[in-house]
Formats: structure tokens, sequence, C-alpha cells
């Protein structure tokens, strides 16, 4: 019998957690391992996770970006029968999975709010399996008093392995987690998780283009909107502009956006061949994703990003800051964001030497497919 996954996977807002959470999984089952995916988020149409057996808890997401506000499938507020709904839920597939081996996508770094249904079940595993973490290398600091020992005790408590999804030649957990030190032991820095060779497109697609993308749209008018008014701006106002609006942009939003696009600017959703259009582009606008900085860099294909940084969402910045003092990427800060910021920061990327060489390690799917296989 092949060894049982179970992956648990909630995203509240965009799909840069359940896409990489994908990536991963189709790792996991190539290396001969059996997965099955329990979900707690939106559906999310462009993440592929290979044939994995997937199991859809009660839905929930983030009302707005702030995080503050968690809603049902009917955007009601959850309350207390949605969470005991829930955590009976999770228990059941938990159950009748029977797995050798629980993966948990950044609980406890993040989610701290599904503790209602994490801890019940971690305390009736007992360490009876192998309990690992799957957590990207930034972290959203809390500005909750101890809210870094309560992660760390739970990680103490429960956990085997972290396994952070990054190089740590270019960022260290502990740039974000200062009590990263306490679990030293427990880190496992893997690299960087891409979607491989998914995408498969025409050699045409995207040849000459300046591709502007916003992940999943939750986040992206703004950008989009701003992209829109800097290319009559730039030295790139000839070519043609196509706008990748994520399935979660408002459709009026997109229907806006699309009647007002003039001659030599395309508007569409998300395509699943975006990866593959990038190294015949001539330029990405976009904001600072994991997944989309990853794909990218891989695509050496020429850059300028706007990282996506309301409230106290710092990841995004944190990253291309490191990126950019590398050259591998133009950064324009999410406070200096205008059409003629952006203008000027897209002529510089355009008349930059091209990206050489990446050096950054960017296996990190089969990476954590290889260390999950040899523990179980």
């Amino acid at each position: 019998m092949r060894p049982r996954i179970l992956f648990y996977v909630q995203h509240l807002l965009g799909i840069g957690h359940v896409k990489r959470a994908a990536a991963i999984t189709r790792a996991l089952i190539e290396s001969g391992l059996d997965t099955t995916v329990v979900l707690g988020g939106p559906s999310a149409p462009l993440a592929d996770f290979g044939g994995a057996d997937i199991r859809q808890l009660p839905m929930v997401r983030a009302a707005d970006s702030s995080f503050k506000l968690l809603v049902d499938a009917n955007d009601r507020p959850i309350d207390e029968d949605w969470r005991n709904r829930r955590r009976i839920e999770l228990a059941g597939i938990f159950e009748d999975v029977n797995p050798d081996l629980f993966l948990i996508e950044l609980f406890p770094f993040g989610r701290y709010q599904f503790r209602f249904e994490l801890l019940p079940l971690l305390d009736k595993i007992n360490r009876n399996i192998p309990v690992i973490c799957s957590v990207r290398e930034v972290l959203v600091g809390s500005s909750k008093a101890g809210r870094d020992r309560k992660i760390t005790d739970i990680v103490e408590r429960y956990f085997d392995r972290v396994l952070v999804h990054g190089d740590e030649k270019l960022i260290r957990l502990d740039a974000t987690f200062p009590a990263a030190a306490q679990i030293f032991d427990k880190l496992v820095y893997t690299g960087y998780v891409t979607d491989g060779d998914l995408a498969i497109s025409p050699v045409s697609a995207g040849v000459g283009e300046v591709i502007v993308s916003t992940g999943s749209g939750a986040v992206g008018e703004i950008l989009l909107r701003a992209a829109l008014a800097a290319r009559p701006l730039s030295t790139l106002a000839g070519k043609t502009w196509r706008f990748l609006a994520g399935d979660y942009l408002p459709d009026p939003v997109f229907e806006d956006l699309r009647s007002s696009a003039p001659d030599g600017v395309i508007i569409e959703r998300a395509r699943p061949d975006f990866r593959a259009m990038l190294p015949n582009a001539a330029l990405s606008i976009s904001q600072g994703g994991y997944n989309t900085v990853m794909d990218v860099l891989s695509a050496k294909c020429p850059a300028v990003i706007v990282p996506f940084a309301d409230g106290s969402e710092g990841e995004q910045t944190f990253r291309a800051r490191k990126l950019e003092s590398r050259g591998l990427l133009h950064l324009l800060e999410a406070d200096a964001l205008s059409a003629e910021a952006l203008a000027a920061t897209i002529d510089l990327a355009v008349d930059a030497e091209p990206v050489a060489n990446i050096d950054i390690d960017m296996t990190g799917a089969d990476t954590t497919a290889r260390l999950i296989r040899n523990m179980v």
C-alpha cells in the first residue's frame, strides 16, 4: 500500500497559498504518495492538484484585505455553530483518510484563527504520525503580545518538521520571524516552489507583449488602472499590452476595464498558460506574490513589481526588495504608485541589462516531496 498524505490548505483572499500547495501536491503524487487535499477556501480554478483526492470543508474567506472578518459561503460572519461543523467535518476526513503523515499549510505561523479545528485534531493524533508544516519564507508579523511564543509552543508540541519554501541564502525565516531560533532544529529549507512546466502555450503567445498580471485579482484593481494610465507615458506604448485580471476581480470592474481599453490593449481573465507566456514577453508588470515572482524569475523576463502592501501586509515588499538588491527585478513601492512613477520604472526595466544568472534554489516542490517520502 502506498503511503497516504493528508494536506490541509486554507486560503482566505488570493490564491497564492493554494497554487503553491497544488504544485507541492503534484510533486507528492509523482513521487508515489497517495495525497488527499482538504480545502477550506473559495474555489481556485487555476490550481491543478494533479489528480489528488480533494475534500472541501465548509468554505470561508476574508471579507477584505484586513483579514479581520471571516465570512462563509453566504457572506455571513462565521459563528460557533459554523466552527463546530467544520471541526467535526475535518476530524471525519482525517479518520476516513487515516493518513501516514499530516501536512499543514502555514499554520501555526498563519491561519491562527483556525486553531479551533486544528488543535483538537493534533491533540487526537498525539504524535502517532509525522506532522509537518509547509510555510513560505516570508511571514506577516503579528502585533499581538506573546503571539510568537504561542506559535513556537505549538510547533514544539505538535510538529516534527517545518518545511520553509525558500532559499536560506536569500531569505531566512528569522528575518521576519525572530523566534525562529527557538525551533531551529525543526526547520528545513526546501528551495522555492514553482509550477514547473505545467503550462503549455503556443510559441506566439505573448511575444513582444507587456503582460500585466495581478494573481487572483482580489486586490489588483489599483495596479490594473495605474498600468492602463501608464501605457501612453512609457517607451513601450507602441507594444500590445495584455492585462490578466484574476478570477476574483469583481465582474463590474472587469467589464469597466475592458470597455475602456484602447486599441492595442487586451483585457482578459487569468490564463492557465501565464507561465509559458512570460519568456516571450517584452516586460512583466505584476504584484509581488510568491508564485508570480517565481514565475517571472524562472522565465528571466524583465519585470516591474508593485507589491500589495495594505495594512500589515509587508511580505511582498520584503521579498521584492531582496530580489531588487540582486538586480533581478525593478521595484515600485505600493505607496509610490502613480501612472508617471510606473511609466518611469517601466523605462528603467526596459533599459536594464537582461538577467543572466538567477542563482536561487527553485527545487522546492521536488525537494518537499522527497523529504516527506523519506519521513513515511
